[in-house]
């Protein structure tokens, strides 16, 4: 256990956590020049094309220090996004030690703050790292004036190195070595090993990364789940080397695979314990924090007989993906589909093309929307994520929606875009701090309905990219709700159905009704496409119908041949209204659903 280290490398979005990683196992020798690519820990398509890392990765790295001593260093890839804070908490949990990476031209930013309170509690050994020193636009002493002052790390203790061109990795490794502990733990002891990953392969079933903490595990072992108390007989163990090396046994301190035929994918909890059913632990690990979905949308498959395929797909998904959350939901116009809570909009955004692209499914997703509360007549307490179930207003007694604290990291130069846009989402109470000259932290209170849609995106272009984000739950507070339905032809369409503050419904009619206006395709017969709180009309747009010109026969004559004729036309249309019903095609949905216009 001495010759191990188990670490993991935190850092703000964009900072080069991918890239360092690539160095790392290049300098060790785990990869070819021939097979090398780069961001080789992003397995996903979507993870190469957004430049993000979005799922963490596990891989071994054999190093050799200058005394010649070999060690076995274990890297957890963490994504560095504010909504895959989830993903990160795990990864810590299972290290003795992380690298603070910081970019020399950006500085410190949001999530460098978040991830290293995180690193924090979990009483890990911090190296903070100077990345992209190559840069022209590097400013390594402002850096690490900035480390040193806010975050309260020791200056010499910085490593200056830059991922891309390969420069300070040998130091890089050689901290690793010498400051983070080796793991501790007994391999006389009761085995206890945490899951913090896991994914499906459709021939070997659930193939589980842990961390052994206590005791060994071979291949033939009958291990248990705790949570769960499933025993399953270990068919295969071993370490992440980029592929799978199968080894005779993982020992405490260890962290490698496990597959053992487990098929029922339900049974595999992210956090839990696995112990050995003849010699179990007394008790499992305390575990990860519970995921906590902020964003909810409903999600159904397109046509009605692919919901059990849709039903496979995300309990296999949830798998990959431990911060998901979904339970059955039915819609009138819809039919079956799931209720689903996500981290975030970027969460929702990416679950949505990993089921299209990896799990070939098709399906509709409605308006994104948060959990509120009601408190009614009788003084019952209702928690509503689902327009469906908002209350009858006349028992409502009041009603409150969930606010965060945003913390936004920005030059100077662009604090009043910030301001106004803060302002324009409802934001209250701001504070300002100015962590170093030119830089400027603002902090609103604000709803967090007005930040799931596209707030961040926003952000990102008011202050050219350079802005930083970062946000924390601060509990509920009073707010005058309402239920905008969105109708066609008269009738509702539940589907479109969103709870919004009184002040914003408006806006939110007009663009839904504009945007259905240019979706739904023209019938025989007037559509008229409305927003309503309750009986109230607040927007409205019109599709118009198809006419033929009744009146074309007629040459010259009387007037009141033609009023006859487009009379009879009119009563025709009148009455096709009443009985003709309304074709919305799928793509309707989606446009409404789209933060902006593309």
């Amino acid at each position: 256990m001495t010759q191990i280290r188990n670490f993991s490398i935190i850092a703000h979005i964009d900072h080069g956590k991918s890239t360092l990683a690539d160095r790392l196992i290049q300098y060790t020798g785990l990869v070819s020049e021939r097979k090398f690519r780069d961001q080789i820990l992003d397995s996903m398509d979507l993870e190469r094309e957004r430049g993000i890392t979005i799922k963490s990765q596990t891989v071994t790295l054999p190093y050799t220090d200058r005394s010649g001593q070999d060690y076995d260093l274990n890297l957890i890839d963490t994504p560095g996004h504010v909504d895959f804070s989830y993903e990160v908490s795990r990864s810590l949990a299972s290290c003795e030690g992380v690298l603070l990476l910081v970019d020399a031209s950006q500085g410190i930013q949001a999530q460098t703050l978040a991830n290293l309170y995180m690193a924090m509690e979990h009483d890990l050994v911090i190296i903070p790292v100077i990345n992209k020193i190559d840069l022209p636009s590097a400013d390594v002493d402002r850096v690490k004036d900035e480390i040193e002052n806010e975050l309260g790390l020791d200056s010499d203790q910085i490593i200056l190195c830059s991922a891309k061109e390969g420069i300070g990795i040998e130091a890089v490794f050689e901290a690793i070595v010498k400051r983070i502990p080796p793991p501790a733990g007994k391999e006389d002891n009761p085995l206890t090993a945490l899951i913090f990953d896991a994914d499906y392969d459709p021939f070997r079933g659930v193939i589980i990364s842990c961390r052994v903490f206590d005791g060994s595990l071979a291949p033939g072992d009958i291990i248990r789940l705790m949570s769960k108390g499933a025993a399953y007989r270990v068919e295969e163990a071993g370490y992440f080397r980029l592929n799978r090396e199968p080894r005779d046994r993982l020992s405490a301190g260890d962290v490698g695979y496990v597959i053992a035929g487990i098929k029922t994918v339900s049974d595999t909890r992210v956090g839990d314990t696995i112990t050995l059913d003849s010699r179990p632990a007394p008790a499992a690990l305390p575990g990860f924090q519970e995921a906590r979905p902020v964003v909810f949308s409903s999600i159904y498959p397109i046509a009605s007989d692919d919901y059990h395929s849709l039903a496979e797909a995300l309990e296999k998904y949830k798998l990959n993906d431990a911060a998901l959350t979904y339970e059955k939901d039915s819609s009138a116009a819809l039919g079956q589909g799931f209720r689903c809570g996500f981290l975030g909009l970027l969460h929702l955004e990416i679950v949505q093309q990993r089921l299209e692209r990896e799990y070939d499914q098709s399906f509709i997703m409605t308006v994104p929307s948060v959990q509120y509360r009601f408190t009614l007549e009788d003084g019952h307490c209702l928690s509503v994520d689902n327009p469906q179930y908002y209350p009858d207003p006349i028992v409502i007694r009041g009603s409150e929606e969930p606010f965060i604290q945003v913390n936004i990291l920005v030059p100077e130069r662009y604090m009043g875009a910030v301001m106004k846009l803060c302002l324009d989402r409802r934001g209250e109470n701001s504070r300002f701090t100015y962590p170093s000259p030119g830089r400027i932290e603002i902090r609103f209170d604000m709803p967090l309905a007005e930040v799931i849609v596209d707030f961040y995106d926003k952000l990102k272009s008011v202050t050219q990219g350079y802005g930083s984000f970062d946000y924390d739950f601060i509990g509920y507070r009073p707010s005058d709700l309402v239920k905008l339905d969105i109708l066609v032809n008269g009738e509702k369409v539940d589907a479109l159905s969103i709870i919004v503050h009184k002040d914003r419904a408006r806006d939110w009619g007009v663009r839904a009704c504009d945007r259905l206006k240019n979706e739904i395709p023209r019938h025989q017969f007037k559509i008229a496409i409305q927003g309503a709180i309750g009986g109230k009309i607040i927007s409205r747009s019109t599709v118009s119908p198809f006419r033929k010109d009744v009146t074309a026969k007629c040459y010259g004559g009387d007037i009141t041949r033609k009023r006859k004729l487009l009379e009879k036309q009119k009563k025709g249309k009148k009455r096709m209204k009443i009985v003709g019903s309304v074709m919305i095609p799928q793509k309707a949905f989606v446009a409404v659903l789209k933060s902006k216009e593309e």
